[in-house]
């Protein structure tokens, strides 16, 4: 399939967050927006599989689908870029600003897009809301009351740190994910090595920040009892904290530390002089 060394894979995790960090807001909300939808299409055939199946593991199976689009058509994931460009930054290919710029567009369209496709989804499965929503939608509703009061239940300092450590649990393996693309060099060995990491997410019920974008506007569209309050300051602010803060550290600092090539080769040759 390809295999590419963990050394050539940190190298294209640093060239990729530069490019990514030079890209103009259009192209940043355009890629957001598409991104968002596709998780959102993920989401409610993962479900689907759910309800059809009685087993949250057969959902989980197929739910890697929409980060395989996002990955092979160029597109936009907030979540994977809190591992990549920040590495850009720190090999000063980028600024902090352009960082920001990014993450900042790219969370933007990410909202839009979710929202889009959950608005049309809510259309199609309620016929306009002239039928009873279907079980999907009523799962779907069921998780945004249970990602949100279910914190609010355990009060603040409880409900975010639990919130966030999920959302740490969550983005380690997403970020994963996105870098095990780079490890093969062909179409297939690319989608096998992603797939796992977000299957494993997803299984274990972690919080994933783009995900929830969809969840809890369309979870009240079909009739979650939450309020935009609710879904960010119990859910969406805490959420995205922790996927910063497992992109950042776990994967993006742990593959540089250990093996940027030049990290390795200084260490290597002092190695050669002790001996």
């Amino acid at each position: 399939m390809g295999y590419v060394k963990p050394e050539a894979v940190v190298e294209n995790m640093i060239q990729a967050g530069a490019y990514k960090a030079s890209l103009s807001a259009k192209d940043l909300l355009i890629r957001g927006f598409l991104a968002g939808s596709l998780l959102g299409y993920a989401v409610t055939v993962a479900f689907s599989a759910i309800a059809q199946s009685d087993m949250r593991i057969v959902g989980s199976l197929v739910f890697p689908l929409g980060f395989v689009m996002i990955v092979l058509l160029g597109l936009e994931l907030v979540t994977g870029n809190f591992a990549l460009v920040p590495l850009a930054v720190l090999e000063k290919k980028t600024t902090f600003g352009r960082m920001l710029y990014n993450w900042f567009w790219v969370y933007i369209g990410h909202i839009f897009g979710t929202f889009f496709y959950g608005f049309l989804f809510y259309i199609a499965a309620t016929k306009m809301g002239a039928v009873p929503e279907p079980v999907v939608g009523k799962m779907i509703a069921k998780v945004a009351e249970a990602n949100t009061l279910g914190y609010a239940k355990l009060g603040f300092v409880d409900g975010w740190t639990v919130a966030i450590v999920k959302a740490i649990l969550c983005n380690w393996m997403v970020t994963i994910g996105a870098v095990m693309a780079m490890v093969a060099q062909h179409v297939i060995g690319k989608i096998a090595a992603m797939w796992f990491p977000i299957l494993t997410f997803f299984a274990l019920g972690f919080e994933h920040a783009v995900v929830n974008m969809f969840l809890m506007p369309t979870g009240m569209l079909f009739g979650a009892d939450i309020t935009l309050y609710d879904w960010w300051f119990w859910n969406q602010i805490p959420v995205t904290i922790g996927n910063l803060i497992a992109g950042f550290t776990l994967t993006g600092m742990g593959l540089y530390l250990t093996h940027r090539k030049k990290e390795v080769e200084e260490t290597a040759e002092a190695v050669k002089k002790v001996a």
